[in-house]
């Protein structure tokens, strides 16, 4: 639920072409605010590949903000996506590392660039069909996880500032995805069956090696066991990430337990990928440290933070009763109460106080 009155006041609407936008819109138009969408393209479609989900995202949008009777504004985000996201993305790939460039596009994109073009149309707030939701106390404006636990979105909102949030809404962080697209039916919107996107933005449907071999070079290397035993080649660290059991192409071996195989780890050093069968002790681990932490709020008793305090290491996943302790330069070391599974590095670690995301950090190890 909304906090602020919004009646009258001047509302961009970050409009994706999906169903979760095409509600925000409706649900503010619904309150009396005067909305305005805009479609953001962040990237320059591969029309070889037959990727073209913008072309269509962006009639799908427009059909929606006309049957709401509001206008619809275009911008081309390419090159600052080009520049503070997916090079940041390449640029850790080439490390060996897994990074989510999701958050990333939140952050510099939707929350940044976005929310600087609605500050020159003149909005009062700007708003997005995020899984979230937001409260104001005592001056500062606190994260919350969305109510449908299965699509809560706020993992990827955790680098957010105070600045980035405070203006911001999030009209259907209150809702379950079946909700949502019920009120798409019930109001004639094109998008109430559209499928949700999946994947990293930029890649979608596509196969993520091949898109990937485009932009980094091919290093192949030795997959071995975590005895130390060489029973296989990889094509370069890039490719592969903990966890992983597709695309090994290490099964049938002499002596095999018939059970699969997971990436356990990364030695980045010896450009080694490390294997193991099944579930392994080694694809689990009771700690880790983590780096470049961020606070979405300023008033955080960071003595105390340890009380009921929980984190994701994914997307999705159920949250882990965990301890923080810091260390030197400014990084921290997380033990869990329970062994997670395939820690990664490079990837985002957020913390939670019950509903409240609390902020988060870069696994290292």
């Amino acid at each position: 639920m909304i906090q602020e009155n919004i009646k009258g006041k001047r509302i961009i609407v970050g409009m994706s072409g999906g169903v979760d936008s095409s509600v925000a819109a409706l649900l503010l138009k619904e309150q009396g605010a005067d909305v305005h969408g805009v479609f953001m393209k962040n990237w320059e479609d591969n029309f070889e590949t037959g990727y073209c989900s913008a072309e269509e995202d962006v009639k799908d949008a427009q059909k929606v903000c006309d049957t709401l009777g509001i206008p619809l504004h275009k911008v081309n985000f390419v090159e600052n996506y080009k520049e503070r996201v997916f090079a940041y993305f390449l640029e850790t790939l080439k490390m060996g590392l897994t990074p989510n460039p999701d958050v990333l596009c939140n952050k510099e994109i939707k929350f940044k660039a976005f929310l600087d073009y609605a500050n020159e149309m003149g909005a009062d707030y700007i708003a997005t069909g995020h899984y979230a939701r937001t409260i104001r106390k005592d001056g500062q404006t606190y994260l919350l996880k969305g109510l449908d636990n299965n699509k809560d979105q706020s993992y990827f909102l955790h680098l957010l500032s105070q600045s980035q949030i405070k203006n911001a809404l999030f009209p259907i962080g209150d809702l379950e995805k079946p909700q949502v697209r019920e009120l798409a039916l019930q109001h004639k919107l094109i998008t109430y069956d559209k499928k949700d996107s999946t994947g990293i933005c930029f890649i979608g449907e596509r196969d993520f090696n091949e898109f990937i071999s485009q932009y980094i070079a091919s290093k192949p290397g030795d997959m071995v066991t975590v005895d130390g035993e060489k029973i296989g080649e990889h094509q370069g660290l890039s490719f592969y990430t903990i966890g992983q059991r597709k695309g090994l192409h290490i099964g049938g071996m002499k002596n095999s337990s018939g059970e699969p195989w997971f990436v356990v780890d990364k030695d980045i050093e010896n450009n080694r990928v490390i294997v193991a069968q099944g579930e392994h002790k080694a694809l689990y681990k009771q700690s880790l440290t983590a780096r470049d932490v961020h606070w979405i709020n300023t008033n955080i008793d960071l003595e105390n933070i340890n009380h009921n305090l929980t984190a994701k290491i994914r997307y999705r996943q159920q949250d882990e009763e965990c301890s923080i302790q810091f260390i030197e330069d400014g990084r921290i070391f997380v033990a869990f109460k329970d062994p997670q599974r395939a820690v990664t590095p490079g990837q985002s670690i957020v913390f939670y106080h019950d509903d409240i995301c609390l902020g988060g950090a870069i696994i290292e190890r």
